[in-house]
């Protein structure tokens, strides 16, 4: 078992998000403008989904099959071994 705690730090985005500019970094010049992230933030809603869409597709170019009922399974055999990968994200 393994705890990705950094999983969504400079994640990919999948899709265009713009965020207001944080307190203590408003750029006086341009006060009404907001920022367009070019990778996930810890805590963006978007975070998780396009983690586990990144991590599901290097699993399935890997060999893995995907579980027909639990999506979140993937597994992988040769011979006589079995490995068994059970992806859980939080607010997916």
């Amino acid at each position: 078992q393994m705890d990705v705690k950094t999983a969504f730090l400079n994640g990919y985005l999948n899709e265009e998000v713009f965020v207001e500019q944080p307190p203590g970094f408003l750029d006086s010049k341009f006060q009404n403008h907001v920022f367009k992230l070019d990778k996930a933030l810890y805590g963006l809603k978007q975070a998780p989904r396009s983690w586990y869409d990144r991590l599901s597709k290097y699993l399935l170019e890997s060999g893995f099959k995907r579980g027909s009922v639990d999506k979140t399974l993937f597994l992988n055999s040769e011979d006589s071994d079995l490995l068994v990968v059970q992806i859980y994200v939080d607010d997916m």
